[in-house]
């Protein structure tokens, strides 16, 4: 199987910001648990960036998956969890190649 890079790039959407703080910490638990099910299952987590200069989003995170599919199963998962709703988001995959 060809082992695949997740770089995913996110800003809270406006209306994050109106929610009251117990919502938006159910929320954040919510997707932590998404994040901990996809270590658990042999995903590795590269680290959460905050972007500087121009660019429009706030963050990138970079996630190595055993394929797409993997990959795919982990952002389905934080959109059951109703992360879409609250981020902007843009999402790019990439497969290993050869050396």
């Amino acid at each position: 199987m060809t082992q695949s890079v997740w770089i995913h790039y996110s800003r809270p959407r406006p209306h994050w910001y109106l929610l009251a703080d117990p919502e938006k910490q159910a929320l954040a638990e919510a997707w932590q648990a998404v994040r901990d099910g996809a270590k658990a299952a042999g995903a590795e987590f590269h680290g959460r960036f905050h972007i500087r200069g121009q660019h429009d989003f706030q963050e990138v995170e970079i996630w190595k998956f055993a394929g797409t599919t993997e990959a795919f199963n982990h952002w389905q998962a934080l959109c059951a969890a109703r992360y879409n709703e609250f981020y902007a988001f843009s999402n790019n995959i990439g497969l290993e190649t050869a050396a």
